[in-house]
């Protein structure tokens, strides 16, 4: 019985040594803006003259991988140059997500407009070795991404902005 009085009297100072903690979460009023900057899948190279190829057979499987990658993001929009290559590597994605491309041009396109109307977002962006990591610096003020090599078709940039906050990751997809 004295055990059993001791064993009440512990758990009574234990119970009431305990304390909860509660956090409350305060709603941020800045939105959230993801933005995904990939370069066009494989493009085919048989024709050296050719200035708007379209995607080889690596290419268009590469165009489905990326639509796998992203299957589970629900986009709110889709950029894309005006490229057989670009578009063709959007298509699965853009289709999956019931999107029509928004052709943009890299060299005159309006970096504030472009987050301005993207806010609170997700956005797909599809561009080139040169375009895509210039467009991510620009994005984030800064020379942080030099071109992509000709041959690398698996870099994914993500860029995060909420409010004033900008920030990127590269990842590598194979």
């Amino acid at each position: 019985m004295k055990f059993l009085k001791t064993l009440a009297v512990i758990s009574i100072f234990f119970s009431l040594s305990c304390k909860k903690e509660q956090k409350t979460i305060q709603p941020s009023n800045e939105s959230t803006s993801i933005f995904y900057f990939i370069r066009h899948a494989e493009k085919d190279r048989s024709d050296s003259t050719n200035q708007n190829p379209h995607l080889n057979k690596q290419g268009s499987l590469r165009a489905e991988k990326w639509n796998d990658v992203f299957k589970n993001i629900s986009f709110d929009a889709i950029y894309s140059t005006d490229y057989n290559r670009t578009r063709e590597t959007a298509a699965p994605t853009a289709s999956k997500n019931n999107l029509e491309l928004i052709i943009y041009n890299p060299k005159t396109i309006d970096i504030s407009k472009f987050l301005s109307d993207n806010e609170g977002k997700h956005v797909l962006v599809v561009g080139h070795s040169n375009t895509t990591p210039d467009f991510v610096n620009k994005i984030l003020g800064s020379e942080t991404y030099e071109d992509i090599d000709d041959s690398n078709n698996k870099n994914l940039y993500i860029v995060t902005k909420t409010g004033n906050t900008i920030s990127s990751n590269l990842l590598f997809i194979e």
